[in-house]
């Protein structure tokens, strides 16, 4: 069970945060579950600024950890249970970064390793992680997800 798992790591899901626009945390969809982009939100704490001047390559890991703490919450919350999730099938991390940052697969890495901390080998999925000039509200990252949900 996943919130065994995550009780044994010492892991506490922080509070959901509400979409920010005109949007929905996720939606279900054919056995998928897409959840829109997420911030480095932990509860009324938020992380600004961008990897490699204003933040670290290792705050910008942490950040993307927090920020995969934020998705698994979403998740819980609109599927009830995370043992409903099968296999992570895709992650899209984006990086707000300083000019001349190339590293933006180690940042995402926070959240991918917190996924195969969390799921095990269903953690394990594909990846794309990409540095942009700006983020919403100056988040130093925003990744998106793909789950593929248990057949009942």
């Amino acid at each position: 069970m996943i919130a065994e798992r995550l009780q044994a790591l010492g892991i506490e899901l922080p509070p959901v945060f509400p979409p920010v626009g005109s949007y929905v945390g996720c939606v279900v969809d054919d056995g998928l579950v897409h959840v829109g982009g997420h911030g480095p939100v932990s509860g009324t704490s938020v992380v600004h600024g961008k990897v490699g001047s204003d933040l670290t390559l290792e705050q910008g890991r942490d950040a993307a950890r927090t920020t995969g703490l934020s998705i698994l919450a979403t998740l819980n919350a609109a599927l009830g249970d995370l043992d409903r999730i099968e296999q992570i099938v895709k992650v899209f991390g984006m990086v707000n970064v300083a000019p001349g940052f190339n590293q933006m697969p180690a940042v995402i890495d926070g959240c991918s390793d917190l996924l195969i901390e969390v799921f095990g080998d269903a953690g394990r999925h594909t990846r794309s992680a990409v540095g942009l000039a700006a983020l919403p509200f100056d988040i130093p990252v925003e990744i998106e997800l793909i789950a593929r949900l248990r057949r009942n």
